[in-house]
């Protein structure tokens, strides 16, 4: 299993099309994705999970990935989050 921490820094945090583009991202992997903030966990591959975190810009959320995948997985997301998701 690995992590990664990163802070939001995209002017909406993840509202819909950033959560959509996340689990896009996440769904092409075979390992099991979580995010975390604070102290709960949301599965990545889940639009309403991560809708329901309501993460806004400069919080601070955690990847964790576990599987065959896993490191590919992390880099992947966090590409995403670097490029702000697109916007």
């Amino acid at each position: 299993m690995i992590s990664l921490d990163v802070t939001l820094k995209n002017k909406s945090g993840i509202h819909a099309r950033p959560a959509s583009l996340l689990v896009k991202e996440a769904a092409k992997f075979k390992s099991q994705i979580k995010l975390i903030k604070g102290e709960k966990e949301y599965n990545a591959k889940s639009i309403m999970g991560i809708l329901s975190m309501g993460a806004q810009k400069g919080d601070n959320i955690t990847f964790q990935a576990e599987g065959e995948d896993e490191t590919q997985a992390i880099k992947a997301l966090e590409t995403l989050v670097d490029n702000n998701f697109g916007e």
